[in-house]
């Protein structure tokens, strides 16, 4: 295990955008196969194009964005480290992660090939999720910005979002199943009608 962790911190390193996307990568297809699995309780029905889905999020949309994020607030300079600890967590969840709740819910829409529910997607999770993400978040990231080496924040963050991961995952299948639900319910309203 050793040897894995100085490997991996090797290519944090030398590589830092592939190696974190390939950490967000697997660990957001790891939270979706807890959601499935252990919350959701699948089984055999395990839907592995869910996974896909989550997978590349991870790491073709959210790894390059949160490796460039912070590339950018380790480069900020400031006066001290408490002000330092202060602005990195305040610039983190204030500015980004709003951002980045309303980006989740409409790139699962699109991902899934249902683009016109992306907005109501949003409209339903973006508030409750963003409570949540704070009350995770903004402790994790106090400790992360205060006492990790820059190198390894995204990799802190990754850790954590195995968690936060599997609760997206789970709040994006079941707002899916709701607007399903939905459409069926109006296209049975609509054929007794007719």
């Amino acid at each position: 295990m050793a040897h894995f962790l100085r490997a991996y911190n090797a290519a944090l390193i030398r590589k830092p955008m592939a190696t974190q996307c390939i950490t967000a990568a697997v660990l957001f297809g790891a939270g979706d196969i807890v959601a499935q699995q252990a919350v959701e309780g699948k089984g055999r029905n395990h839907d592995f194009m869910r996974t896909a889905r989550l997978t590349f999020y991870g790491g073709a949309l959210f790894g390059p964005a949160m490796t460039t994020w912070y590339s950018f607030l380790n480069r900020i300079k400031f006066p001290s480290p408490t002000k330092a600890l202060i602005y990195r967590v305040w610039l983190d969840q204030a500015l980004l992660t709003p951002i980045a709740v309303g980006f989740f819910y409409s790139s699962m829409s699109i991902l899934e090939g249902k683009p016109e529910e992306a907005v109501e997607r949003v409209q339903t999770a973006y508030v409750p999720t963003l409570m949540r993400n704070w009350g995770v978040f903004i402790p994790t990231q106090i400790i992360n910005f205060s006492l990790t080496p820059p190198h390894l924040r995204f990799v802190v963050v990754s850790v954590v979002s195995l968690f936060w991961n599997t609760y997206l995952s789970a709040s994006n299948a079941s707002i899916e199943a709701g607007q399903t639900a939905a459409l069926e319910a109006g296209a049975e309203k609509m054929a007794t009608i007719d």
